[in-house]
């Protein structure tokens, strides 16, 4: 079970939450650092947004709504006090009864991917999909922040147009 998963368990009652251990392929999930062939691949990681809005599950969404219009944005991650990703709010969910909490309106289950992910494989999943971006976390659940398409698309052709130039 992920890390996430766990967390979003807990949150709901559950006591017995079991866990797994971190390996070679946690650090890369982690976004750390990395040596040998492909370690110059632009990955997910080097696109992210870590300034991402943020709520968590007790908020009002009332009080939430007037946060994200604020700050100019469409939506929140819903996080736990550790910063796990528990769920997502937007959309019409923003609009619901301002005294429901945030838990009673959010999406439970956004769609995530790992920082070590090559960039031009998460911006094809994006094409493929017509969405604008995708949420970024590591192995154990916790946000690193939101990959917006454009800005991998930017990056892509402009990695692109170094190798002309080489």
């Amino acid at each position: 079970m992920s890390s996430r998963a766990a967390w979003r368990l807990e949150s709901l009652g559950f006591t017995h939450i079991f866990d797994y251990v971190a390996g070679k392929v946690d650090w890369l999930a982690s976004g750390l650092p990395t040596e040998g062939r492909g370690a110059q691949e632009l990955r997910a990681k080097d696109g992210v947004r870590p300034d991402t809005p943020s709520c968590y599950i007790s908020d009002r969404l009332g009080d939430v709504r007037q946060r994200v219009q604020a700050e100019g944005t469409d939506g929140c991650v819903v996080l736990n006090v550790i910063g796990v990703v528990l769920g997502y709010l937007r959309g019409d969910a923003l609009g619901a009864d301002p005294e429901m909490t945030v838990e009673e309106a959010m999406d439970p289950g956004p769609t995530t991917i790992r920082p070590h992910v090559p960039l031009a494989e998460v911006t094809e999943y994006l094409q493929k999909r017509d969405l604008d971006s995708i949420l970024v976390t590591t192995a154990d659940g916790q946000l690193v922040g939101m990959l917006h398409r454009r800005e991998a698309e930017r990056m892509l052709s402009g990695s692109a147009n170094e190798m002309v130039r080489d």
